[in-house]
């Protein structure tokens, strides 16, 4: 058991205040839960109260992830227990490896002194389970004391690899399935990643990655968990805000993000996280995460050259008004690695704005450099999407929803406020339209 006398004891409480801020009972105990599965879909997380979602949702995702790269036997919607505990064990050792990547490689997680002590086996294999030292949490005498009681009785283990931790947390699946499940697993991504490294990532060490009146995940928190960097934009690299350099995601994710609130411009999510590696992404409304995904791996194959100038284009396009400002021509070619000498950007840009109204179109600029790509999205496929809060869903039933989606010919966007699921979904396609069985849109919130 660490003794938290020294750095480790600090650590823990610089990690409550990154977390926390102040401590609210109320909003502590919103997060006190475990990784659970629902009785209605086994490969589905409950989530029992508004707030945690900023990590279960993440973990949701890997888990949907790992199903669609290795399936789980011939129905993926019906698997055992030991299945169970495999995909969320899996699915944690994921995110927690992406956040070991600037921290050596180690693994440092937080336990609590209630499990049996874990200790190296005599030939310094794996840990085993050593049932004959086990301490117990005293169970407070009100709810007020969860989190003082919470905190009191914690330790931290150091593991060297990937291996050692899934074996871990396979022999004490009771830990992640119990009350505080969710939070020790968020207390070891950010002790594995480092509390002075997502300080130097985020926009405002000052601001706690959970909302003390809602308990709502920020932006840093949901990306750490996703990416392994706690930067507080979805956009692509870094952008200059007024003089600041702004810190955004800086390769393609295993999984994707979409917002709700994109379309109103209030953020832009970059093409890392709108085409992740893997077709699964977290969706954002305004006050909760959910998780889309599909089996048809065709919708993240790798970005053709048009697709590339697609996404390039955009950042001379930050409006989205699909055309730039004619003096962006020369920019726009060089940054394409495309012929972007003087004489040849007038000669171009002559024809691209014949009319010479000042403003390059993207379809006329596509048209002319890649006059014969194909987009590698196919024109239909099926979706799911989960929702982990069982008031969320039909029936009160946590089951993924599925839906049939056709991507329309036309470029044209109709965007229904009524609909905020379609909404959330036109950022990424455009034109896509999507009928659900059952006749009911899944809810965001």
């Amino acid at each position: 058991m660490a003794d938290f006398s020294g750095n480790q004891g600090n650590e823990i409480n610089e990690i409550k205040r990154l977390l926390w801020g102040t401590i609210k009972d109320d909003v502590f105990r919103r997060w006190a839960q475990g990784f659970c599965f629902s009785s209605d879909e086994p490969t589905a997380l409950v989530q029992n109260h508004g707030g945690p979602c900023a990590v279960i949702a993440p973990v949701q995702a890997f888990i949907l992830r790992n199903i669609i790269t290795e399936p789980v036997g011939n129905n993926w919607r019906e698997v055992e227990q030991d299945t169970q505990n495999e995909l969320l064990v899996g699915a944690i050792c994921e995110i927690l490896v992406q956040a070991a990547r600037q921290n050596g490689g180690r693994f440092v997680l937080v336990d609590t002194c209630d499990s049996p002590t874990a200790t190296p086996s005599p030939n310094n294999d794996s840990p085993t389970l050593d049932h004959s030292s086990v301490d117990y949490i005293e169970q407070p005498a009100d709810e007020s004391c969860c989190q003082k009681q919470f905190h009191a009785h914690l330790r931290v283990l150091t593991f060297e690899n990937k291996e050692e931790v899934e074996t871990f947390y396979l022999q004490r699946i009771y830990t992640l399935q119990g009350t505080y499940g969710v939070l020790l697993f968020l207390y070891s991504v950010i002790m594995t990643k480092g509390v002075e490294q997502i300080m130097a990532e985020v926009n405002d060490p000052a601001e706690p990655f959970i909302d003390d009146t809602y308990g709502y995940g920020s932006q840093s928190l949901i990306n750490l968990m996703l990416t392994g960097r706690a930067v507080g934009n979805v956009w692509d690299h870094e952008q200059d805000v007024g003089g600041l350099k702004l810190l955004g995601i800086d390769r393609q994710s295993e999984i994707g993000f979409l917002a709700y609130l994109e379309h109103m411009r209030y953020l832009e999510v970059g093409s890392f996280l709108k085409n992740p590696k893997n077709p699964v992404w977290v969706l954002e409304s305004e006050t909760h995460l959910t998780v889309l995904f599909s089996f048809e791996k065709r919708l993240v194959s790798l970005e053709t050259p048009g697709e590339i100038a697609r996404r390039v284009f955009r950042k001379f396009d930050p409006e989205g008004n699909n055309f730039i400002m004619s003096s962006k021509l020369g920019e726009l070619l060089k940054a394409l690695d495309l012929v972007s000498d003087a004489e040849y950007v007038k000669v171009i840009m002559k024809k691209l704005d014949p009319e010479n109204l000042g403003i390059i179109l993207l379809n006329a600029f596509l048209a002319e450099f890649y006059p014969d790509e194909k987009t590698s999205v196919p024109d239909t496929f099926n979706l799911y999407h989960y929702n982990g809060l069982p008031g969320s869903c039909p029936d009160g039933k946590v089951c993924y929803q599925e839906g049939h989606a056709v991507l329309l010919e036309c470029d044209i966007r109709c965007v229904l406020e009524s609909n905020p699921m379609l909404t959330c979904l036109q950022t990424k396609w455009q034109n896509i339209e999507i009928q659900w069985q059952q006749g009911v849109t899944p809810s965001l919130n």
